[in-house]
């Protein structure tokens, strides 16, 4: 049975409009969630979500716990997971209040787990197509269909956080070919292969990374402002795309079954 996990971001967390609503607590063999899961429909279907950041956003990136949540959703049944995600803009022609549907990531962190094996079994899991490609076709003809403002693929670099990026680095991860910047989708999308969960994302442009020189100076409220019209899209698409997810194979959930040791 088709099951659709929903990770929020900054800017979406609770507000995602889930019928029949119930809150639960769930503990996993590590740790707590970042938050109580909501369980709900959304477009008739049944959904689990979590705020990533904790209520009111109260974890930072690094402190997220991302093997408990993908865990939990794991036994909650959950089959796709759709993750939410603000970012940084490192292109021109991605404009503050994009959506971007990544295809790829350069993980710039140090500090996370990023396996659930650790013990008598070592994990080589495949990541040459890190996102799953159903998921993400389904988020672009959703998005067209909206005439909502999209980049149908993108490369994401993940850093450790929780500070911003200096402007050399900037300019740096431009030049690597990355086209959009954040600090939380790496362990997240790679736990997520593990756990053979189908995940995709959708990044939210807030504003231009540091490397870009802009007329204007970008002020909280001008982020806060943009971060409400993405959640705003978000939700819209959301609502359209989880009643067109139908497939249950996918080379996603088969990968790991061929990654131990």
């Amino acid at each position: 049975m088709i099951k659709i996990g929903i990770i929020g971001g900054s800017g979406i967390d609770d507000q995602l409009g889930l019928e029949n609503v119930q809150k639960i607590k769930k503990h996993t063999p590590y740790g707590s969630p970042s938050d109580v899961i909501s369980l709900g429909k959304l477009g008739g279907r049944d959904v689990v979500a979590v705020a990533r950041h904790g209520d009111k956003h109260r974890i930072y990136p690094s402190n997220v716990n991302f093997r408990a949540n993908i865990w939990a959703l794991k036994e909650l049944g959950v089959t796709h997971i759709i993750g939410a995600t603000a970012c940084g803009s490192l292109r021109e022609e991605i404009k503050p209040g994009h959506l971007v549907f990544i295809d790829q990531f350069i993980d710039r962190t140090t500090r996370r787990h990023q396996t659930f094996y650790e013990g008598h079994e070592v994990c080589h899991i495949p990541m040459a197509e890190p996102f799953c490609g159903q998921l993400r076709a389904l988020l672009n003809e959703s998005a067209r269909e909206q005439k909502l403002d999209f980049h149908p693929s993108g490369t994401m670099i993940t850093i450790e956080g929780p500070r911003f990026s200096t402007k050399a680095e900037s300019k740096m991860f431009r030049m690597w070919g990355a086209d959009v910047i954040n600090m939380t989708t790496v362990p997240e999308v790679v736990l997520a292969r593990e756990a053979g969960i189908c995940y995709a994302a959708i990044a939210m442009s807030t504003d231009y990374d540091c490397w870009h020189e802009s007329e204007e100076s970008v002020t909280l409220d001008m982020i806060l402002a943009t971060m409400k019209k993405n959640a705003d899209s978000v939700r819209l698409l959301l609502k359209e795309v989880i009643p067109m997810i139908a497939f249950e194979q996918c080379t996603c959930k088969e990968a790991i079954k061929t990654s131990l040791l």
